[in-house]
């Protein structure tokens, strides 16, 4: 017993870094060719239409401002308060089966030329390689210790991906504070805490994941690789490798026919890999890394142009076209299936359905409020008297005066003012009276409709019901 007391407890010894696998840093080549120029053209559009559309006026204010403060959201010539949240539901669902449609049909096409990772991480990219040099000079330059040079050069990077964040965070909160008062405002220090934190934290972000995690947020933190398998099915749109043409793979220079006679058409070049901003073999088929960003396709193509190839060894394909050898019209005619044609409906179906109702969308609002304080009164003339507050918005871009009428009681009428004036994308508390007969109705509450129309506009018209309450 004492021995074993005495005993030092033996540790087994646990090798952690064998549990996971040691990061890569990927170094991407640059590429040149149709997706490529279809790459660049989608981080064009999104970006300019990001950049550039808070700065666009519509009738004298910003075109497109999510003014939480003011709680409206102004879209052209659409004015959006917070009764109108079924929109953003619809925009939810309606983003979600194009979602849908796009990956059934062509995989993640949407994470290879439009989602905000790629583009952003494109850009920086970019910067990259004009100031460290293509993928040879970078990894030069990273294995190399610390010097005026590398220093230099690391400098310039990160400042100017510094820049591109801070601008981005500017434009990101302009949506919300318009963004000719948010400059001045940060010209003279004067930012609101809400303003400076998100400009701040927008840009951290978008320095973070576009400048260093890139490839990783594709691989491990988007939920978007995770759960496309299940909207995969064999007639999808992937970037395939044909191993059928390719292998065996080797090495072989332009015109080497005997050699090439026992080669596929892979000569094994790895450049495939090098384009990839993910870092992984295409040629060892589909992964869930895959971004569908098409770099490889334009790679390969381009060796295959060198050494007499056909084209396509990497392309777009299908699993079912790939096996069954099919032709590229019977390619697009799978395209069109059960599944494709059930997402393809039900989202026209929803876009047109809230097209219409945005089209026959009234621009007014009206809120009824009978006074709890004072159920009813003995008028002056001896008519049972009921208070309302009505809170109308005028939800146009052009002010209004409305005229205001009561039924639905024999008799029943205003006292006083029956017209109110609302500015332009505003709101306004209306306080009325309505007398009606003591021996009208029953005796307790009675069924009431408001009727609220624009004088100048007889379609801008709302009928609110509430209720009368007779002693």
């Amino acid at each position: 017993m004492d021995q074993a007391a005495g005993s030092k407890a033996r540790t087994i010894p646990i090798n952690v870094d064998g549990l996971y696998e040691k990061h890569r840093t990927v170094y991407a080549r640059s590429t040149t060719g149709i997706f490529n120029n279809w790459r660049w053209a989608m981080v064009f559009i999104t970006q300019a239409l990001f950049y550039g559309l808070c700065w666009l006026e519509w009738g004298g204010r910003q075109a497109v401002l999510f003014h939480i403060e003011e709680r409206r959201f102004y879209i052209f010539g659409m004015v959006f308060w917070p009764q109108d949240v079924i929109y953003l539901a619809i925009l939810l669902v309606i983003s979600a089966y194009a979602l849908f449609l796009v990956t059934a049909v062509g995989g993640r096409l949407f994470c290879g030329y439009a989602c905000p990772q790629t583009v952003y991480t494109e850009i920086l990219m970019w910067i990259e390689r004009r100031i460290e040099g293509e993928r040879p000079a970078r990894m030069k330059l990273d294995a190399q210790p610390m010097n005026p040079r590398k220093f230099r050069l690391k400098l310039i990077k990160h400042s100017l991906w510094l820049l591109i964040a801070l601008w981005t965070g500017i434009t990101f909160v302009g949506y919300f504070t318009p963004i000719k008062e948010l400059l001045p405002a940060i010209a003279v220090f004067a930012l609101g805490p809400w303003e400076t934190f998100w400009i701040l934290f927008y840009a951290a972000f978008l320095y973070m994941m576009a400048g260093f995690m890139r490839e990783q947020v594709c691989k491990y933190m988007c939920p978007y690789a995770r759960f496309q398998g299940v909207m995969f099915d064999p007639d999808t749109l992937i970037i395939s490798y044909d191993p059928e043409r390719g292998e065996p793979r080797g090495a072989r220079r332009k015109g080497a026919a005997a050699k090439a006679a026992t080669l596929g058409d892979c000569v094994d070049c790895s450049i495939c890999v090098q384009v990839c901003p993910t870092g992984i073999d295409i040629r060892n088929g589909l992964q869930l890394e895959c971004i569908a960003c098409a770099a490889c396709i334009d790679a390969c193509d381009q060796v295959m142009d060198k050494v007499g190839s056909p084209r396509g060894l990497i392309r777009y394909s299908t699993e079912n076209a790939l096996a069954q050898h099919y032709t590229a019209r019977q390619m697009a005619a799978h395209l069109l299936r059960p599944r494709t044609l059930l997402y393809a409906s039900i989202l026209l179906a929803i876009i047109l359905a809230t097209a219409w109702s945005l089209g026959h969308r009234v621009p007014l609002k009206v809120d009824v409020l009978r006074d709890r304080s004072t159920l009813s009164r003995e008028a002056d003339d001896g008519r049972t008297e009921n208070v309302f507050s009505l809170h109308i918005s005028n939800t146009d871009d052009a002010a209004h005066r409305y005229a205001v009428s009561v039924s639905g009681l024999e008799g029943i009428d205003i006292v006083g003012d029956r017209s109110v004036e609302v500015p332009a994308a505003s709101s306004t508390t209306f306080l009325l009276s309505a007398r009606a007969d003591p021996g009208v109705g029953k005796k307790g509450s009675n069924v009431i409709h408001f009727e609220i129309r624009a004088d100048d506009d007889p379609d801008i018209a709302v009928r609110e019901k509430t209720s009368f309450f007779q002693p």
